[in-house]
């Protein structure tokens, strides 16, 4: 373990650039404030693994008492093995009982491995990670605490049976729903962020997170943007759910025809939980992306027991998997 070196500014960083693994870019380091930074440095002193350890702000957990590992990267099984087992020896001398991971701190942040990976290319926004990463973790001694889905419909010109009625009894309720307005966006995006806090809260490994961090990331996005593709549900005025889709560039990258939209966040507040609001604004954002020339929809990143699984199942197949992983810590 002599070849452990801890980052303990970003300009530490400086010199780790042409390593086995991709250094932490220097802004994530600043941005996302670990409380320390390890890099593993191979027999010639090349960096070939990497992560960050939080255990000052990190998700609650009944009963435990959280370390998180992220920013992961590793050029093999060894290296990878060697360095979980010091983050975690790290993470339980800090007063952790279980070690998290991978996550950039928080759920709002990066996280999960995809560990079924399927025939579909990558999409926008979606995190990856080589196959055998997963396999680092369960060498030391991690094993899958989360689940998580993501779903294709591939035929957006099918309608959702149930949505007529569903739309009629959401009426009855005196919600509307509209697309956000492209000239207001940082005004529409504060207020979708007040309804995440109150629709997300009782979510898995919820955190809250600050308004300046939410936008920032929203705000990186909004250039590929429709506003079509972004609902919000209000009722005398005040937003009661939203659904957050954008078309998926990658595939415009790729030089392939852009076909598809990513629905990348469905929000109820808990007093319209289960009316079928969810239900409606993913049908009315498939509705909307088939008549502006898409034919495909991924419903992306839907943890196990979510109820925007439980939507997706009526239009969309499963096309892959991810988990997020832990391990019991000994002091």
């Amino acid at each position: 373990m002599t070849g452990l070196v801890e980052i303990r500014a970003p300009n530490e960083l400086v010199g780790l650039e042409h390593g086995r693994v991709t250094p932490i870019a220097t802004e994530s380091l600043v941005r996302e404030a670990p409380d320390a930074h390890w890099v593993l440095l191979d027999a010639h002193d090349i960096p070939a693994a990497r992560c960050s350890l939080w255990w000052k702000q990190v998700p609650l957990l009944p009963s435990q008492r959280l370390g998180v590992i992220g920013h992961y990267a590793a050029a093999d099984a060894p290296l990878g093995n060697d360095l979980l087992r010091h983050a975690c020896a790290q993470l339980a001398a800090k007063g952790c009982t279980m070690a998290v991971g991978p996550m950039d701190g928080n759920t709002w942040r990066r996280y999960r491995f995809i560990t079924e990976r399927g025939g579909e290319p990558a999409f926008f926004l979606e995190p990856d990670n080589p196959d055998d990463w997963p396999q680092h973790f369960a060498a030391a001694g991690f094993s899958p605490l989360a689940t998580y889905t993501s779903a294709l419909n591939a035929d957006l010109g099918r309608r959702d049976e149930r949505a007529q009625s569903i739309s009629e009894n959401i009426a009855g309720l005196r919600i509307t729903i509209r697309q956000v307005l492209a000239a207001q966006m940082e005004e529409e995006l504060r207020r979708i962020y007040t309804m995440s806090l109150a629709s997300f809260q009782k979510n898995f490994l919820y955190t809250p997170v600050d308004e300046a961090e939410f936008l920032a990331q929203y705000s990186k996005v909004l250039p590929y943007v429709r506003p079509e593709l972004v609902l919000l549900a209000e009722r005398d005025e005040q937003p009661v759910g939203f659904i957050f889709a954008l078309p998926d560039v990658l595939k415009q990258k790729r030089q392939e025809p852009n076909d598809t939209i990513i629905i990348k966040t469905i929000a109820i507040v808990p007093q319209f939980s289960g009316v079928g609001l969810g239900s409606l604004l993913v049908a009315r954002a498939q509705q909307n992306a088939h008549e502006l020339g898409f034919t495909r929809a991924i419903h992306a990143l839907m943890h196990e027991s979510n109820r925007s699984r439980n939507i997706s199942h009526h239009t969309a197949v499963t096309m892959r998997h991810y988990s997020l992983f832990s391990r019991a810590l000994s002091s």
